[in-house]
């Protein structure tokens, strides 16, 4: 159980507390409502480029890490298609100084073309050393579009291509950050040795006098029902061939998303897995093979990805996915199956219960999904889900027609 208070501030900014006096450190943790599913065709890698630009200096403070480092912080953030999220965790007594650098960088950045220029090139170099010149990088560069065709699911959190971080404008950047990275849509969460008559004397004082902004609505296009397979196939220089079958899944606030987050881990969570143990151990087909979802906000992928072994026909490899996707969608899982992987869901969540940092995140995504007392109730559903329901979801999930494959092959 995470207990937190909550209030809003005048300008539209949430703000969570979470007290834990057994701690003498704090966090605080901002998730903006923006990921790369917010960009526009063409101009994409924007939330992501963002990420690096707002440690680039704000308007009073010209190098953000020098003063948090002064006083024992540390701090760093992440994107992904969904959300952008920074944290700073420190010692308690010297929480204000987060308040401080946060709200100013919310404020506003300093946008200088040597800011821009400098982490433009880091983004670049980034793209090339990690989706381009490493063995299979560019794997989400090429399932993403084959398996969404209109929603910006279709592409990375990097972005589309080089060129469009290469070609960022200055006037594209600060229209970005002025419609997004506003009071209005930010959920701010500060966590640990804190209390929360303190925290919102300091939001009060440091963020409250940002402008709210205007209210971003989001309305992206919708993906349409997939009614034909789609495949492609890429020749590479990597060392082993390789199989990405993607499937549509719910979105994460639909009441059957822990179903499927329960029946990746049926197929491939540890070496009783059905996966692991049919097509790796026993058969020898694969080198290694995994089940896994992207929890994504919108609809979402539920990916099967392999590496072959080497002389292993990929006709071969591919339909003994299919069985094990089939048996899914035949038969029930069994009992044991359900309560192993139920087991280290629920250790899972408890795990992060102990991680003040892991705390912040959790309420503020939970806020972000409609109510942070959902983090509460979550092993709840996991724990609730029956083998018929797995089956029902394999069922109309597991479908050819619904498939997106790529096949991933290394040059003879």
């Amino acid at each position: 159980m995470v207990d937190f208070n909550r209030f809003t501030l005048a300008n539209g900014l949430k703000v969570l507390v979470h007290e834990d006096p057994t701690t003498p450190m704090a966090v605080l943790n901002i998730l903006y409502d923006v990921g790369a599913r917010d960009e526009e065709e063409g101009r994409t890698g924007f939330a992501h480029l963002f990420e690096h630009l707002m440690f680039g200096g704000s308007v009073n403070i010209p190098s953000y890490d020098e003063p948090l480092q002064r006083v024992g912080g540390e701090n760093n953030a992440f994107t992904s298609n969904d959300i952008t999220n920074y944290y700073i965790t420190l010692p308690a007594v010297n929480i204000e100084t987060a308040f401080w650098l946060e709200s100013d960088r919310m404020l506003s950045l300093a946008f200088s073309e040597k800011s821009l220029d400098t982490q433009r090139n880091v983004v670049m170099e980034e793209f090339k050393q990690r989706y381009l010149n490493q063995p299979y990088g560019d794997v989400w560069l090429k399932l993403r579009p084959l398996a969404y065709q209109t929603h910006p699911y279709r592409w990375a959190t990097i972005g589309q291509d080089l060129a469009q971080i290469e070609n960022a404008k200055m006037e594209d950047v600060k229209a970005f950050f002025k419609k997004h990275y506003n009071p209005q849509n930010a959920i701010m969460v500060v966590g640990g040795n804190v209390k929360t008559e303190e925290v919102k004397k300091m939001a009060e004082k440091w963020f409250e006098p940002i402008p709210a902004g205007e209210k971003y609505h989001r309305n992206l296009p919708k993906e349409l029902a997939q009614t034909e397979a789609r495949t492609l196939t890429v020749n590479e220089n990597v060392p082993l061939n390789s199989i990405y079958i993607a499937f549509k899944m719910p979105a994460r606030n639909d009441q059957t998303y822990q179903v499927y987050d329960l029946m990746s881990d049926v197929l491939s969570q540890g070496q009783s897995s059905r996966l692991y143990n049919s097509l790796l151990k026993e058969q020898q087909l694969f080198s290694d093979i995994n089940a896994y979802i992207s929890s994504s906000l919108d609809e979402g992928l539920f990916v099967v990805e392999g590496k072959l072994v080497t002389g292993v026909e990929m006709e071969t490899a591919e339909k003994a996915i299919w069985k094990e996707l089939q048996q899914m969608t035949n038969s029930l899982v069994s009992e044991e199956e359900l309560t192993k992987v139920k087991n280290k869901s629920e250790s899972i969540m408890l795990f992060a219960e102990m991680n003040l940092l892991d705390k912040a995140m959790n309420l503020a995504y939970y806020e972000l999904l409609g109510d942070a007392q959902l983090l509460n109730i979550e092993i709840d559903k996991y724990l609730a889900i029956t083998a018929a329901q797995i089956k029902q979801a394999a069922a109309t999930t597991f479908v050819k027609e619904k498939s997106s494959t790529l096949y991933y092959l290394a040059n003879a």
